[in-house]
């Protein structure tokens, strides 16, 4: 059985750490190069990082910001924000990542998972996916609906459907992120992140809502995950990497422990 990952997500606005709650009200924390530094060296599986307002600004990632942290980490490294093209995909690649995140480009524009995943494997292409819980309709069977653009558009498209067609397109991995939980400290959405992880055979990391280290464990067991990303937790030092693994180990998940 695979070791569950627990991964950091840096969400950089201006070249800066921030964090909002369920997208807004956000304010800036921090330096992400310091910050992915201390992450890596407290045992965390991998770092992601988030140009967040690069796709509504119609912009590409600041690349100076992924080369410094990239430079400061040896885990892998998940770049995401603005990306729309192979080209970019490269650009993020050369600058030291070992995967791009598609959000709101693959949404308007599904074949570039494929496209990517030909250029670099599929290993290298990851899904991220807001995610707006909603009334069930006909067009939204699930009750979950795909929002882009950092939650400003909605798609009427249904997130277990999406979820599906992005394995089939040649993504490697999802990554699905509750809106409704973002920034609020009171634990994943698990009905969405199950109901994710059932649909696809690929790996899928849930996001959104962590606050506490049982959080990561309901994740990953209650809600099948490979992986939990979390933000607030860590970047207000309520609790460390290390505190959350044990924790994990303790209740019986498989997790890294590196010390």
């Amino acid at each position: 059985m695979l070791s569950k990952r627990i991964i950091p997500c840096l969400d950089v606005r201006d070249g800066r750490l921030t964090k909002g709650i369920k997208f807004a009200g956000n304010e800036d924390i921090g330096d992400p190069v310091e910050s992915a530094r201390r992450y890596y060296e407290e045992g965390a599986d991998e770092i992601v990082f988030y140009d967040i307002t690069a796709s509504a600004e119609a912009r590409g990632i600041f690349l100076d910001v992924v080369e410094r942290v990239a430079e400061q980490i040896f885990i892998p490294f998940s770049v995401g924000g603005g990306i729309s093209t192979v080209a970019q995909m490269r650009e993020v690649l050369l600058a030291g990542a070992e995967k791009v995140s598609v959000n709101s480009a693959a949404v308007q524009n599904p074949r570039i998972i494929g496209e990517g995943a030909a250029a670099f494997g599929s290993q290298a292409i990851v899904v991220g996916m807001d995610v707006l819980a909603v009334p069930a309709s006909a067009t939204i069977p699930s009750g979950y609906e795909i929002v882009i653009h950092g939650g400003r558009k909605r798609m009427g498209l249904d997130a277990i459907a999406w979820a599906k067609q992005c394995q089939a397109l040649g993504a490697g991995e999802i990554c699905v992120n509750s809106i409704d939980a973002d920034g609020t400290r009171d634990g994943y959405e698990i009905p969405l992140t199950s109901a994710v992880a059932r649909a696809v055979s690929i790996p899928v990391i849930a996001s959104g809502g962590a606050g506490e280290p049982k959080h990561m464990y309901e994740a990953v067991s209650m809600g099948e995950a490979s992986a939990a990303l979390i933000a607030s937790i860590v970047h207000y030092g309520r609790y460390s990497i290390r505190d959350c693994k044990e924790y994990m180990a303790s209740r019986g998940a498989k997790v890294r422990l590196i010390w």
